[in-house]
């Protein structure tokens, strides 16, 4: 997608070999003009997939994942890391580690909202080793539904996340996919190239 991939350039920084900061658009402030871009570009892409519900992890996934929900008309569910005293009836919870913050953490979701009549639709805003995503998809299988794609608004196709999920046999698309990092410069790969 040029629009995120022009918008990465210019605001994105390479804080190292392995981190790219889009805290200016992405993960702290939110652009909502590229949100609204990012939500049509994965409503087009699984337009044909029969998507019911969309499920991603709190706090970054949630905006993309938002506008997609509001262009395909279906709702959106998201994953909790931190327990609530509203959510404990039919409470289903996977683990997962992020590699950036170095912890394990207990994610969650109820039953009720997701359900073995839904076609899931995984949307996050990261994908570097796939820890999020398989976690995601475990509470989805859990719940009895299905997933339908994995949608990733930056992929770090350096890491073995999305070589991992696509061997599983997962459709994932990556709006913006960065070959590397070095020398606090970005560079984009294609789609049909795979970084080792």
């Amino acid at each position: 997608m040029e629009l995120l991939q022009k918008k990465i350039v210019e605001e994105g920084i390479a804080l190292s070999e392995t981190v790219l900061k889009v805290d200016r658009f992405l993960n702290h402030q939110i652009d909502p003009q590229l949100m609204s871009e990012i939500g049509k570009e994965f409503a087009t892409r699984y337009q044909d997939e029969k998507v019911t519900k969309i499920v991603t992890l709190e706090s970054s996934g949630i905006a993309p994942a938002v506008m997609t929900g509001l262009v395909m008309g279906v709702p959106v569910v998201f994953a909790r890391k931190k327990k609530s005293l509203t959510l404990t009836e039919g409470l289903i919870t996977s683990s997962v580690y992020s590699y950036t913050k170095q912890e394990t953490t207990d994610i969650s979701m109820s039953n009720k909202f997701v359900d073995q009549t839904d076609r899931v639709l995984v949307i996050d805003d990261f994908l570097a080793n796939g820890q999020a995503a398989l976690a995601l998809i475990d509470l989805i299988d859990k719940a009895g539904a299905e997933v339908a794609g994995i949608g990733i608004v930056i992929e770090k196709a350096f890491q073995d996340g999305g070589m991992l999920l696509r061997e599983k046999g997962y459709r994932v698309d990556s709006l913006a996919r960065i070959a590397s990092l070095n020398n606090q410069t970005i560079q984009f790969a294609t789609e049909e190239e795979t970084i080792r």
